[in-house]
């Protein structure tokens, strides 16, 4: 029997790879994105490779559409396998000149989101006594970034939430829980970033714009000085999050590429995959 798997934010990038390589490998997929029209280009692949995925609206911050979509899920296959929370947004701006609303946007999309996506589905989970949740956070989850602060801020949101779950869901009720953190992605996420956030072509203004420009140029020099390829391409990090959905003990934190790795090496050297961390969280509350 088919193991089927709820993606959300499938319209393109990794969510779009994602979706047609888990579907080439033998699963059932849910591909959700929040605007059906942008779901062309996944409908034309599955047309051409007679593909297992079929495309349902979501929008994570909004709880009735996450139920409805669930809800069409389990009407038509009575359980819920994996949980692949996909759907972020990037965000590179200062605090001081973001607004109310995108302040609540970058949260709500890259952290709110999740906890709705997951809170979701951890009954039917409960129930089955197996799952899993697998959630792309960033290496921007474990180490914070110049302008990028509020972004970070959601991602980091995200780690502490998934782990925090990771310490009794795990063995209570046999859901097994991963974040999986790439560095830099080539793809349509960067330009989404870029749109949502740049005003009148620029991330910062006034006294914050000379530290951007040294910022840009910093991040362009480690680009072109890095041994290691810094931007993945979608499928690329797809291709690890299928590892993990098919490791019968998938780590709690798994970076994607060799650049992530070493870019966090400071927070995790100790302890790379998070499994000691969650472990002391269960000897030290439980």
């Amino acid at each position: 029997m088919k193991k089927n798997v709820l993606i959300t934010g499938t319209s393109t990038g990794v969510g779009f790879e994602s979706a047609i390589l888990f579907a080439q490998n033998n699963y059932k997929v849910y591909a959700t994105m929040r605007n059906l029209k942008k779901g062309v280009e996944l409908e034309k692949r599955i047309a051409e490779e007679n593909l297992d995925i079929e495309i349902l609206p979501l929008d994570v911050t909004k709880i009735i559409s996450i139920e409805s979509a669930l809800k069409t899920i389990i009407d038509k296959d009575g359980r819920i396998d994996i949980l692949y929370n996909n759907a972020g947004a990037g965000f590179a701006k200062t605090t001081e000149q973001s607004t109310e609303d995108e302040i609540r946007w970058v949260t709500d999309v890259n952290y709110m989101g999740v906890v709705f996506c997951t809170q979701a589905v951890l009954p039917y989970m409960r129930k089955q006594k197996s799952g899993q949740i697998i959630t792309i956070t960033s290496v921007g989850g474990l180490v914070g970034q110049p302008f990028n602060e509020l972004y970070c801020g959601a991602k980091f949101a995200v780690e502490g939430f998934m782990e925090g779950l990771a310490t009794y869901v795990s063995d209570a009720f046999n859901i097994k829980i991963s974040c999986v953190e790439p560095g830099g992605i080539s793809t349509e996420f960067m330009t989404s970033a870029i749109g949502k956030t740049a005003v009148e072509g620029q991330f910062a203004t006034g006294e914050y714009l000379p530290i951007f420009e040294r910022y840009m140029a910093g991040n362009q020099k480690r680009a072109n000085e890095s041994k290691d390829q810094v931007y993945q391409t979608g499928l690329e990090v797809a291709n690890v999050v299928l590892e993990v959905a098919q490791n019968e003990n998938p780590p709690l934190r798994i970076r994607t590429s060799k650049w992530a790795e070493e870019f966090c090496n400071l927070k995790t050297q100790a302890d790379p995959d998070g499994s000691k961390i969650v472990q002391q969280l269960k000897d030290s509350f439980l």
